[in-house]
């Protein structure tokens, strides 16, 4: 008999070697849903350590670069966000106004502490350098040089002083009624940093020896003019691997190209116990699951024939919807949020790298 857990992964296993019998998935009891996540799963402005009690008036935040050098339009915070008081600018000539400074990293790795604010005028009492960056460890260069110059950390990292992820689930006040989009195609995969070395490519060629993979980006596939979400639409399951493994590193590639487009993510990136802090245990497929490639390509088949299991990915839709974080925003919004609750708290990041690589 199958576990009556009919929404857990070992159920599915079950089920796969009750109807295959050749697989061997590595059994791992997987917990229902925490409290936490029950009640919301959207992130927290700043952490706890930051609330304090400045209220009101109006905040200035400076960017010091703008991101990958692109100038942008400036957000409306107060109509995007509900966040007030917010005056976000490019111009140096206010940074002796300005109540926060951003650094956005790989432009810093670019520049280098050469390219940092310098006085006179010094750098005026209270103003928080705040250090931002969304790529893993394996790509931001040069971190080993930035102990002690920075007050706040902004990333993908839950511990940061601004936690902003690529994505988050959240309850609506009255939830809508899901439909899954007609599936006509099996896997997808939409790739356009090619690297041999990377484990998503090494793992990527040893599952396409078993199971049918469409490639979309600079290596295979165009998009069709719909777009990425159009296109993965029709398929059942996506492969959301990152380029690195690092904690709390889940990008865009399983919030957007998987959640948004309603197909079941395969995953390869941090461990599974680190995704479940963000999402439901059911709404995943992770490669750790299984001893080989071979086997979650048998498993995969089995799910393309059985459609009610298929169907049990998505049962956490009906609590829950899909919020894609926009870049960048939400971020500059949220710096503002922070600053206001932070009150008159002042700390220095003593030894970024090491904590940023842990």
């Amino acid at each position: 008999m199958c576990p009556l857990a009919a929404l857990s992964i070992d159920y599915y296993n079950c089920q796969l070697l009750f109807f295959l019998k050749t697989l061997t998935v590595a059994n791992q009891q997987v917990s229902s849903l925490p409290q936490s996540h029950k009640q919301r799963l959207k992130p927290a402005a700043a952490p706890p350590a930051l609330a304090g009690g400045r209220v009101g008036g109006e905040v200035n935040v400076l960017l010091w670069w703008e991101p990958f050098g692109r100038p942008r339009r400036t957000a409306d915070c107060l109509r995007r966000y509900n966040i007030s008081g917010c005056r976000l600018s490019a111009d140096r000539s206010r940074y002796g106004e300005a109540q926060a400074v951003l650094f956005h990293h790989r432009d810093l790795a670019l520049h280098g502490a050469q390219g940092l604010p310098r006085g006179p005028p010094p750098r005026p009492p209270r103003q928080l350098w705040v250090w931002m960056n969304f790529e893993s460890p394996s790509h931001s260069p040069g971190l080993r040089g930035l102990a002690g110059l920075f007050n706040w950390t902004m990333s993908y990292r839950r511990d940061s002083d601004i936690f902003v992820p690529y994505g988050y689930l959240y309850a609506p006040p009255a939830p809508r009624p899901f439909v899954l989009p007609r599936k006509t195609r099996l896997v997808a995969w939409v790739i356009s940093n090619w690297n041999e070395e990377h484990a998503r490519v090494r793992y990527y060629r040893q599952l396409k020896e078993h199971l049918a993979i469409d490639v979309y980006g600079a290596r295979g596939l165009a998009l069709a003019k719909g777009g990425l979400v159009e296109t993965v639409s029709a398929y059942k399951f996506y492969l959301a691997f990152e380029n690195s493994q690092h904690t709390d590193y889940i990008t865009e590639k399983l919030w957007r190209n998987a959640f948004a487009a309603s197909a079941v993510p395969v995953v390869l990136g941090p461990r599974r116990a680190n995704y479940e802090r963000f999402i439901p245990p059911d709404s995943f497929i992770h490669v750790d699951d299984f001893p080989s490639p071979r086997l979650l390509a048998t498993y995969l088949k089995f799910l393309d024939k059985s459609k009610p299991n298929y169907r049990r990915y998505f049962a956490w839709r009906k609590k829950y919807e899909v919020h894609v974080t926009s870049f960048w925003d939400e971020h500059f919004c949220k710096v503002c949020e922070a600053v206001r609750a932070a009150g008159n708290q002042i700390k220095t990041v003593r030894n970024l790298a090491s904590w940023f690589e842990s």
